[in-house]
């Protein structure tokens, strides 16, 4: 195997004509460079150097090594200053996707602080819900994916639990669920509801996960919600709900990002969370751009 050093000893020796100047130049003894040399040819399996007088020459194949090893270790040296960037997160890049409440209230602090702390590490954004962020991840098609799960009906929820375990997973928050009703609704006033007390209004339900999760949590409240509507877009939740066409469950961070017009928000009782975690690969987690970019997403949501 022909080693990037002993190319470096080559180009030495071509430029100088000798062991010993090439010696001096590259700050070692002449025996050293002698036995790169030695080493070089071995490598190459043919002579690349003939002794004329006091000076060495280049073999026919030592020409095209050397012609060789300028471009090789052009981009070596390149490659190497390109990667000292990124480690000193004065370049690099990370590709991030977060579910769309995610997007529009922890993302742009997020992203905000980091562009100011690196202005060289480029940062980008696309929306995914998981488990397709997490498949994604796992793809090679982004660094980092911002995600949830619920931790009650963990064992019962086949896209959650098992699939973070090889991953690396960086709590970021736990978003408690809150009702939503009609302004005019009976329990608009009182602050606060138990899931009980909703058992027979018409619920309006969000992502598959999220419409999962509202059932086992109804059922386990005694009763089968009638969901008349579904959708994935939230905003879509909360007209509906301010039309005073169902009730709703939502997370805190929907509300955080969405004025909901026509329609109250209420604490509910049991406290229900969703998980929201920051996940990457383990090897991921070592590369600067992607931990500064995780312990954003972690400081973001103190704020």
């Amino acid at each position: 195997m022909i080693e990037a050093r002993h190319l470096r000893v080559l180009r030495a020796v071509a430029r100088t004509g000798s062991f010993s100047a090439a010696a001096r130049e590259l700050g070692c003894t002449q025996p050293a460079v002698s036995q790169q040399m030695k080493a070089l040819e071995q490598s190459a399996g043919t002579p690349l150097l003939v002794r004329a007088g006091r000076e060495m020459r280049l073999t026919q194949a030592g020409e095209a090594l050397v012609r060789h090893a300028v471009g090789i270790l052009a981009g070596l040296t390149a490659a190497e200053e390109e990667i000292a960037a990124i480690a000193g997160l004065r370049a690099g890049r990370v590709r991030l996707v977060s579910f769309p409440s995610g997007s529009s209230t922890l993302v742009p602090t997020a992203l905000a602080t980091m562009r100011a702390a690196h202005p060289g590490t480029r940062v980008s954004l696309v929306e995914a819900e998981p488990p397709r962020s997490i498949e994604m991840l796992r793809n090679g098609d982004c660094e980092i994916a911002l995600a949830f799960r619920y931790p009650e009906v963990r064992g019962a929820d086949p896209e959650a639990g098992a699939e973070w375990d090889d991953l690396v997973v960086r709590p970021i928050l736990a978003d408690r669920l809150v009702g939503l009703v009609p302004d005019g609704h009976r329990l608009a006033k009182a602050g606060a509801a138990r899931f009980a007390e909703l058992a027979d209004e018409p619920w309006i339900a969000g992502c598959p996960r999220c419409r999962r999760h509202l059932v086992e949590v109804c059922e386990s409240a005694g009763f089968t919600p009638r969901i008349d509507f579904a959708t994935d877009d939230y905003p879509a939740v909360i007209g509906l709900v301010g039309a005073g066409l169902g009730v709703a469950a939502l997370p805190e961070l929907t509300l955080a990002s969405v004025r909901p017009k026509g329609a109250t928000a209420v604490r509910l009782e049991p406290a229900v969370h969703r998980e929201i975690v920051a996940l990457t690969l383990p090897d991921l987690a070592r590369v600067p751009a992607v931990e500064a970019t995780l312990n954003q997403l972690v400081d973001a949501a103190r704020r």
